[in-house]
């Protein structure tokens, strides 16, 4: 993935733009949210990421018929990397903008693009993702919840959990089992369901940060409309992987961004504690560098071979080299801040959440069993 001069010149766009809007109202807002953090002035970055819908930095690989930039995959891993470099608040619309709006572009009718499209573009209602379960977890498959329909409506009962952000989100996309006696991903639907409504409950879970912006939500003969299904009934397990596969596209790269600020911060925490003088931290530090350029050049090559089509293998590769990477750095930030440290706190969350990093966006196991079918063509066990 080279950048052209066009693309250099997109990326000093960019840069300005984001130094020209990060102050008066929104200056206070530089490093708010992301992962463990979600609950930190929401209000205040949804009017961020609103100011940037406004000015056209929403959705840029969306095409421009449905409201998008039309920007190629080079000028998204550019416009992520200058986010995450001018410490940009984190974005509270990233399910909508990034997960559906590309699966409702592909698999969608032109009824659900104008009613869905304009208002995540616009930031004016928020999503969350209605899939694992307590007894399905990373095994999508084997969902659970059921879904019929009643007239012109879908009756849906079951549970979700692990559903980031649902307790802030206007809409959920869950995947249902609508066939009934079917099994694994036979007889499922992708339907969109209304949060506000009298059957849907949301029970936020508390974390081991003391924080909670994953919650269980629970179905109870909730409804939506018989036109809210993406793809055909049935057919929501097709719908439901190009969804994840899209989940690991250009953003990580911004978020590789965010890795080496944390990296570089420790090695200055390093050094002030004097932690930097022992050979086996210097080593380790050392060994974590280089690890981030590993993952953000197989990040870039991935991206750059795959030109927005899904390699599940490739996919899952990524997902385990920076899941394994991110909870590594948080045991080595153990070791250089002792509990007196004045940025222990930081360091602490850090280990803590990045904990759940090689469980959360597909377990550390599915993704060995995705490689070792898909890449390696072994037998299932």
């Amino acid at each position: 993935m080279r950048f052209t001069p066009q693309d250099e010149q997109f990326r000093a766009d960019v840069r300005e733009w984001l130094d020209a809007n990060l102050a008066g109202e929104f200056a206070g807002l530089r490093g708010a949210g992301g992962p463990g953090r979600e609950h930190e002035r929401h209000d205040e970055r949804l009017a961020w990421n609103r100011h940037l819908a406004a000015a056209g930095w929403t959705c840029l690989g969306w095409p421009a018929e449905h409201g998008g930039r039309g920007a190629s995959l080079i000028q998204q891993v550019i416009f992520y990397e200058e986010y995450a470099r001018a410490d940009a608040p984190a974005r509270v619309s990233i399910v909508g903008e990034e997960l559906l709006g590309p699966t409702l572009i592909a698999f969608g009718t032109p009824d659900q693009h104008e009613r869905f499209l304009p208002p995540i573009r616009a930031v004016r209602e928020l999503w969350c993702q209605g899939y694992s379960e307590p007894g399905a977890g990373s095994d999508l498959a084997s969902v659970a919840t059921r879904a019929g329909l009643d007239g012109d409506e879908w009756v849906i009962n079951g549970q979700k959990i692990w559903t980031s952000l649902a307790h802030l989100a206007d809409w959920c996309f869950v995947l249902a089992r609508t066939e009934a006696g079917s099994r694994r991903g036979a007889g499922l639907s992708y339907l969109l369901v209304p949060m506000d409504q009298p059957g849907v409950t949301v029970r936020p879970i508390r974390q081991l940060t003391g924080t909670a912006e994953f919650n269980e939500v629970f179905f109870d003969d909730a409804r939506t409309a018989a036109a809210n299904v993406v793809g055909a009934p049935g057919d929501g397990w097709r719908v439901a992987k190009a969804t994840l596969a899209i989940e690991r596209g250009a953003a990580m790269l911004g978020q590789q961004v965010g890795f080496r600020r944390e990296l570089e911060d420790l090695a200055a925490e390093a050094r002030r504690t004097g932690a930097a003088r022992d050979p086996l931290i210097r080593d380790k530090l050392a060994r974590a560098w280089t690890g981030l350029h590993v993952i953000r050049t197989y990040a870039l090559d991935t991206l750059g071979a795959a030109e927005g089509t899904a390699d599940p293998a490739r996919a899952s590769v990524l997902k385990v080299l920076w899941s394994r990477w991110h909870r590594d750095l948080g045991e080595l930030a153990m070791e250089i801040a002792g509990p007196g440290s004045p940025g222990y706190d930081r360091w602490q969350r850090l280990f803590l959440f990045s904990r759940a990093d090689t469980i959360y966006g597909g377990s550390d196991e599915i993704q060995h069993d995705i490689i070792a079918t898909r890449a390696l063509g072994l037998p299932r066990s």
